[in-house]
């Protein structure tokens, strides 16, 4: 009989499940903090037996510690208390963005342990000189996590703009298009460090990965869904369902900078009109204030301060910005019904004077009359919520489900 399924895997055999629940374990210690033997038992469903046998494993790999005893306040003897190491596999990102690349090394933990940021202009730059110049900030984090005996186990580019496979297809802000950057970006860092086995190097949409990192680390696993906006020079987007990222058919889902606001508008760097970049954009933003455009995080900070000191000019691009965001978010509210929408990037600071303008559209535009502009439902991105840790927390979780892999020789 034909059939348009694939054909079906063999039976796992005893160490595939080994290797499986060896993952269990070290999500489970990982999620409580801290944990004993039993306690572990009981929420993996294992034998007291099996988790011992297992946890032996992972203290020898180095993915557990243990120290001092725990009383239960029950009969028995006192159990050891497990938790994550603080030393050993890692996971780097790296942000390359249009004026700054940060670094960042993230333990099995999930705990900042190295962060770097250079602000540096990265427009009209070849390609390979901006990877290279992100390879050495690169270099320095990772002799900075080795010194705290870090071992991290590949890197991940955080990158604007369509990625895939490794290849920025196209990035306007950057003036990128086709540009293999996880090939460079390995090439330069191996050739600053060649005494180091060369590190695995992925990459992904910097958008997608700040929304992973607001996920994990912002407090909202327990939502269904939601919609991630960051605001820089450009304006990045994602979208979760289900705790995963929404890719579309080719990856390339949350380009909502790219949503035309007005068709004769001004001319977008993506070849379109009237992006809506070209009004809620940093660049835009700062210009509207009567601030240079091109002044970056110095910009922004003095565009906070002018409207916390009610300049009016600053108050009025703010209120004009988030009104066209909020006519562009209530579209893509109607479509996906998010639980949420979070606001990161330079709209975090500023929701105070643009929130308000967008949650007034949201609330007169979405169609189920279930956004009040008081619920909460548009929400400014936690501190946590950055592109270069969820970069790298998202290579420690992949370590976390898999440590057989990534146990040392």
């Amino acid at each position: 009989m034909n059939s348009d399924f694939s054909p079906l895997a063999g039976k796992a055999g005893r160490e595939s499940v080994r290797r499986h629940n060896l993952g269990l374990v070290l999500r489970a210690v990982r999620d409580e903090g801290e944990a004993t033997r039993a306690g572990v038992a009981a929420r993996v469903g294992l034998t007291r037996a099996a988790v011992s046998s297992l946890v032996e494993q992972l203290l020898a790999g180095g993915f557990l510690s243990e120290s001092g005893k725990t009383f239960s306040g029950q009969a028995g003897r006192p159990g050891t208390v497990l938790k994550v190491a603080r030393t050993g596999p890692a996971g780097i990102g790296v942000e390359v963005n249009i004026d700054y690349v940060s670094v960042c090394v993230v333990d099995l933990a999930g705990t900042d342990r190295v962060r770097l940021t250079e602000y540096v202009d990265n427009r009209g730059a070849p390609p390979a000189e901006v990877l290279a110049r992100a390879a050495r900030i690169a270099a320095r984090a990772l002799v900075s996590a080795g010194e705290q005996d870090l071992r991290p186990v590949q890197v991940r580019l955080a990158l604007p703009g369509l990625v895939s496979a490794g290849t920025v297809r196209q990035a306007p802000n950057l003036g990128w298009r086709r540009v293999a950057a996880a090939g460079l970006f390995g090439k330069a860092l191996a050739a600053l460090l060649p005494d180091r086995p060369a590190l695995p190097v992925s990459s992904e949409n910097e958008a997608n990965l700040a929304a992973l990192a607001e996920l994990w680390f912002g407090g909202l696993e327990g939502l269904r869904g939601f919609l991630y906006l960051t605001g820089e020079i450009g304006v990045g987007g994602a979208v979760v369902v289900g705790g995963e990222l929404l890719r579309g058919a080719h990856g390339f889902a949350g380009e909502i900078g790219h949503v035309v606001v007005d068709a004769d508008g001004p001319e977008c760097r993506c070849g379109s009109r009237g992006c809506l970049e070209q009004y809620a954009g940093q660049s835009a933003l700062l210009r509207a204030a009567g601030i240079d455009e091109d002044a970056g995080a110095a910009g922004v900070a003095e565009l906070e301060r002018r409207a916390a000191d009610g300049d009016e000019r600053a108050l009025a691009a703010l209120r004009e910005a988030g009104t066209m965001l909020g006519r562009v978010l209530s579209g893509a509210v109607n479509l996906l019904d998010p639980d949420a929408v979070v606001l990161g990037g330079v709209y975090r600071g500023l929701m105070p004077w643009l929130g308000p303008a967008a949650d007034r559209e949201l609330a007169s535009r979405v169609v189920s009359g279930l956004w009040s502009g008081e619920d909460g439902r548009l929400r400014a991105s936690s501190l946590a919520g950055d592109a270069a840790r969820g970069a790298a927390a998202g290579i420690v979780r992949e370590v976390v489900a898999d440590p057989v892999a990534y146990a040392e020789a």
